[in-house]
């Protein structure tokens, strides 16, 4: 069922903003008088269609991608029968070299709007929720496993990044940290202040939702709720708060589960606050290393922020755009050979599982907003037989005053359609060998 749920917002996601970039080429074309034949979300076979002003529009059977075809142009349909025939004035060759370049960037444009409207929408609706820096250092950082590689303590207190003051929980996480040489934290450790440098290429393995949750957080009290087996023998109750296993000091249940799962069948002392008394007690650790205890975690304090309209539009055109800016510097981390491509490119599999395995609409349409102009940069590339080689042949049409020629196009589409071919063939294998890692 989970897969079933992440698949389907997949699709829905991908008819969304395909649909929605194909239309930016339809309602170009049309504007500049062109012949638009098809409209299809979905590839062939075709499960429904009809006929409105000399357009067929329909839904294809495979839900990965739609298409728009445009009378008089080289794409990868590969259609050419037009090539040995004179112009026909409806046709996208034979139109000025602007009015095709607009078509062309259609659905680009179409998808940065999409994207922006997004952004701006999730941050007027909802505003900003976040963990402050003073709720952070309250009680210092859990050190997970990637904290710990990168050099992190549990209990260190974050005061600078990069030597600048910090605001929200969520600047910890900005991915131009792991992309940038040499970023620092400034954290306070028992008294004293001392750096830590990300280690080089951390990127890489901080290329997941799992691997982000595997980092640093905010550590979270915890009382008893409940005992029973070996707590209950040793005269734990509810409400005590475990203060110190042995001789070591703890906040955060993942502290007391990690000496727990380090001292199976053993024996230990804990140090319990009982009313603001202080109390030691032994206690046996069972097999599967646990005490017989429930908890319940004592709530953090978030930050919530509203924005107004005007504010809302300016921080979703900076979180729409600071995508577009992530991926070209993830783009040229990857051809200077410093990011993985195997750890940090996905396909419809990895995209699926963005989502999660249950249906919320918030994050829904944020992921929504997130590939829209991700969909956007990858389609501005100069690469033929996408929006981005179109593009560049007209801008070199436009700049030398010659139009290349109907087979330099159709050979350089062909070569293009074989590099997206491959890249997708790559991605897909790539996640069918992630799955089993």
């Amino acid at each position: 069922m989970d897969g079933l749920i992440m698949a389907a917002q997949m699709i829905l996601a991908l008819s969304i903003i395909v649909g929605i970039h194909e239309f930016g080429h339809l309602l170009t074309a049309k504007l500049f008088g062109m012949r638009v034949e098809k409209y299809f979300i979905g590839f062939p076979p075709k499960i429904w269609s009809f006929n409105y002003k000399g357009t067929e529009y329909g839904l294809g059977s495979i839900p990965l991608g739609g298409f728009v075809k445009i009378s008089g142009i080289i794409d990868e349909s590969m259609d050419t029968s037009h090539i040995n025939k004179e112009p026909e004035s409806w046709e996208f060759r034979s139109k000025p070299a602007w009015q095709r370049l607009v078509v062309m960037l259609g659905g680009i444009i179409f998808n940065v709007i999409t994207g922006l409207i997004i952004f701006t929408m999730i941050t007027f609706n909802n505003g900003e929720t976040y963990l402050s820096k003073d709720e952070i250092n309250k009680n210092g950082i859990l050190a997970l496993e990637l904290g710990l590689e990168a050099g992190f303590k549990t209990g260190d207190k974050i005061l600078l990044i990069n030597d600048k003051e910090w605001e929200r929980d969520a600047e910890l996480f900005d991915p131009n940290l792991f992309f940038d040489d040499n970023s620092t934290f400034t954290v306070l450790r028992d008294n004293q202040e001392l750096k830590i440098t990300i280690p080089d290429n951390f990127i890489n393995k901080m290329n997941s939702r799992e691997a982000m949750s595997s980092f640093i957080k905010a550590r979270t009290p915890f009382s008893i709720d409940s005992v029973y087996s070996n707590a209950l023998k040793a005269g734990l109750t509810k409400g005590d708060k475990i203060v110190k296993v042995d001789e070591s000091f703890i906040i955060d249940l993942y502290e007391l589960k990690t000496i727990l799962e380090e001292n199976k069948s053993s024996i230990i002392q804990v140090t319990i606050n009982r009313n603001n008394n202080l109390i030691d007690k032994v206690v046996e650790i069972s097999n599967d290393a646990t005490i017989g205890i429930k908890v319940l975690p004592e709530p953090l304090t978030f930050t919530q922020r509203k924005f107004n309209f005007n504010e809302s539009v300016i921080i979703g055109t900076q979180k729409a755009f600071g995508i577009v800016f992530l991926n070209i510097r993830a783009f040229g981390k990857m051809f200077s050979g410093d990011i993985d491509p195997s750890k940090n490119l996905s396909g419809p599999i990895g995209i699926a599982q963005i989502f999660g395995s249950e249906w919320d609409w918030g994050n829904f349409w944020r992921i929504v907003g997130l590939l829209s102009m991700v969909l956007a940069f990858m389609n501005l590339l100069p690469i033929p037989a996408l929006d981005g080689g179109h593009a560049t042949f007209i801008l070199y049409e436009m700049i030398s005053g010659k139009k290349p020629t109907e087979k330099f196009l159709e050979y350089s589409t062909r070569f293009g359609v074989i590099i997206l071919l491959g890249l997708m063939s790559y991605v897909i294998l790539n996640d069918i060998y992630k799955l089993f890692i």
